[in-house]
């Protein structure tokens, strides 16, 4: 076999000799593109309400989205989210939803943020922490039973939005910190990450061009700050898993 190949080169060469222009194309051996060789697909699930499915803004200035594209150009091959949201949710709605969707149970990351409709409602904080510690076990069982692959984040102050503004923002901030003193110790119980963005919603206060032109929801511009919070622990998660 390698007389044979040894005499089809010489031949070959015979032929190219008068020609400056004549290449000798030589077939090379095809990469091998196996699972093993390129990054698995990614995926991620947003739980929430309206903060969550961007009341008020484009679709691609959601936080889901946002932090899916700045994952995408770190090099993460990720799909687009998958938002399980809605604009008035609270946390029994947000759990009722869950059921009646058909969800896998291997997320690569799951975002969950829920409890201001809870608080604007009027609803106890001790509601709230049973109803967010159910919802918290589902989304560790959806993350794959993996409690780091979950971010926790807190709930914004919507009393500084103009809308706020015309309610008792003082005690809305006072409910919201309640909540979210909640949110976190059952993190920390559940070994999940947590991330608080609610010091960011209060510089709305005095930064107009973080709401939305509803006068009570994030800007794009909102979301944004969030997600440069958000997109460390977001990496730390997906680098493993890749």
């Amino acid at each position: 076999m390698d007389r044979i190949l040894f005499i089809l080169l010489f031949f070959a060469g015979l032929a190219c000799s008068n020609s400056e222009n004549c290449l000798l194309m030589i077939e090379q051996p095809k990469p091998d593109f196996t699972t093993e060789n390129v990054d698995s697909t990614l995926s991620y699930l947003a739980l929430g309400d309206s903060y969550t499915i961007g009341e008020s803004v484009t679709e691609n200035e959601r936080f889901p989205v946002q932090l899916t594209e700045q994952l995408k150009g770190k090099g993460f091959r990720i799909k687009p989210a998958k938002i399980v949201a809605r604009t008035g949710w609270t946390t029994d709605k947000l759990a009722e939803a869950i059921q009646n969707e058909s969800l896998e149970k291997s997320y690569n990351l799951v975002t969950l943020l829920i409890g201001v409709n809870n608080q604007y409602r009027g609803r106890s904080a001790d509601e709230y922490r049973g109803e967010f510690r159910d919802l918290l076990k589902t989304a560790v069982e959806l993350a794959n039973q993996q409690p780091q692959h979950v971010i926790v984040i807190s709930i914004p102050d919507y009393g500084v939005t103009p809308f706020g503004k015309m309610r008792d923002s003082d005690k809305i901030a006072k409910e919201i910190d309640q909540f979210n003193a909640i949110n976190m110790e059952e993190s920390k119980q559940a070994n999940v990450r947590y991330v608080g963005i609610t010091a960011i919603s209060r510089e709305a206060l005095n930064d107009e061009t973080l709401v939305a032109s509803d006068g009570l929801h994030p800007s794009g511009e909102m979301y944004r700050r969030w997600v440069e919070k958000i997109l460390t622990g977001a990496i730390e998660i997906l680098e493993n898993q890749k």
